[in-house]
């Protein structure tokens, strides 16, 4: 669907005052607001709203089921965008999802990280990832338990160092349930978590990317120590999307 000009407006002063938000919740933790990396979610709209997405000055772009990030990084070939994989990633997708991604927020068990390591090596590329753990113990979500994952950097991870797979961080969604406050307990929860697994490798591994917070609590997220916010319905509203 072709996107008008008011629309196009309409996003880009979302996305303004959505940096803005950033910038000041930055501020709250003490860090510049370069120090937080906006990855707009465009999994609800088309290539053409996409576009306009990246029109605004919004070149990290995140999408999370496969077919739609192959399709729109086949359509939107001609526009420099870094892509993120942002949802779950089925082992037999990953072949074909690999030449698109810049960031795979969601690598989520060691039978996945099998098949993107091998993968790689078929491509010969190198993939920066993230390590989802599902800090909240929603049934209903993917990730490492946090209990296991000290576990898996240790025997996995460490020992495959200098491997394709290049692990930057750990990647994490709130509860469902709770509201503002029990999303900074999760987010609370899985810095420290972080903070631990690194002490653990001796400060080999750094782990310094934390993607965490959505459009309803990336406030928050950036105040617990977020890198990087997953932001989507935001920067719609009011336009229709």
């Amino acid at each position: 669907m072709t996107v008008d000009a008011s629309v196009r407006q309409r996003i880009a002063d979302n996305v303004a005052q959505t940096r803005e938000r950033i910038a000041a919740a930055a501020t709250r933790s003490g860090r510049s607001a370069a120090a937080v990396q906006l990855v707009a979610v465009t999994k609800y709209v088309d290539a053409d709203w996409t576009h306009a997405v990246w029109d605004c000055g919004c070149h990290e772009l995140g999408e999370s089921r496969p077919q739609q990030l192959w399709s729109k990084a086949a359509e939107l070939a001609d526009a420099s965008i870094h892509w993120h994989l942002i949802g779950h990633l089925q082992r037999n997708k990953v072949e074909r999802v690999l030449p698109h991604v810049t960031l795979l927020h969601s690598l989520d068990s060691p039978r996945l990280w099998q098949a993107v390591e091998h993968a790689c090596q078929q491509q010969g590329r190198e993939l920066p990832v993230l390590l989802e753990v599902n800090i909240s113990g929603d049934e209903s979500k993917h990730g490492f338990a946090p209990a296991e994952l000290e576990r898996f950097v240790m025997d996995v991870v460490m020992p495959h160092d200098g491997a394709a797979i290049k692990v930057q961080g750990l990647m994490a969604m709130a509860s469902l349930e709770g509201g503002p406050e029990r999303a900074r307990c999760d987010f609370r929860a899985l810095r420290q978590l972080r903070d631990q697994v690194a002490a653990a490798t001796a400060g080999q591994l750094l782990l310094p990317e934390l993607s965490m917070g959505m459009s309803d609590d990336f406030e928050v997220a950036i105040e617990e120590g977020a890198t990087l916010v997953r932001v989507g319905s935001v920067l719609f509203e009011g336009t229709g999307a």
